[in-house]
């Protein structure tokens, strides 16, 4: 998949109010295409916020990692499909039929219309070997991770989230087609924080990420137009 730097950044919106929302697109949409909804946001403001970044000419990632069980799953991804969104995602945790649900949900939803990009999560990137241990799962991440993006390509998904540690892996096993999106990208004087397996933005791509998605690198910068503009020269 060959993007510019421009369309490849995805803009994590962290935020809790529609000004925010506005004050940060009107700042970085000529520089960033698609802007990361998640959790957070979405339950403070709802829809409106996806409608919000379409008017300013921006995309969405609708980043609230559906897991539920198959039927649930599956008309909510008929309703973000409804929402017109770039990509949204679901847990692989869900297991297979939970993600076959979903795929023929919005495939029946989009028959005339734009499909979304839809995208599996595998381990997050807070996670380590400690973390995955603890809640039973066994081996190392990178196995595991590998496992889960081989069960949604098998769903039928068109990719994955993964930490850009795994996404030389992913792409070697599934494809260079198969779509892999990473977060847990910082530079290297970053602070540590709560992401474990991270990168730089140029190792990323360098590894086969196809997006990378960054937030606080930006919104905690004195200047998140020159640390925008730093990132795109990287990738």
């Amino acid at each position: 998949m060959k993007l510019t730097p421009k369309e490849r950044l995805i803009f994590a919106l962290d935020v809790t109010s529609v000004q925010e929302v506005k004050r940060w697109v009107r700042l970085l949409k000529g520089y960033v295409e698609i802007f990361k909804v998640g959790k957070e946001l979405f339950t403070a403001c709802g829809p409106k916020v996806v409608e919000i970044i379409h008017k300013a000419g921006g995309e969405v990632f609708l980043d609230l990692k559906f897991h539920d069980i198959p039927n649930t799953v599956a008309k909510a991804g008929a309703v973000a499909a409804g929402l017109v969104v770039k990509m949204f995602n679901v847990h692989t945790l869900g297991g297979l039929k939970m993600m076959e649900a979903v795929r023929e949900s919005v495939d029946k939803t989009c028959k005339r219309g734009r499909r979304p990009i839809i995208l599996g999560v595998t381990i997050l990137t807070s996670m380590d070997e400690k973390a995955i241990k603890q809640v039973g799962i066994q081996g190392p991440v990178k196995n595991r991770v590998l496992h889960l993006a081989s069960l949604a390509k098998r769903a039928g998904l068109d990719g994955v989230v993964a930490s850009p540690l795994e996404v030389k892996d992913i792409k070697k096993k599934l494809g260079k087609d198969f779509i892999a999106v990473t977060p847990g990208i910082r530079m290297p004087d970053s602070k540590p924080d709560d992401q474990h397996r991270t990168m730089t933005p140029a190792e990323a791509i360098k590894a086969g990420a196809d997006y990378i998605v960054v937030g606080r690198l930006i919104r905690e910068a004195k200047e998140p137009v020159e640390a925008v503009k730093k990132i795109l020269e990287e990738t």
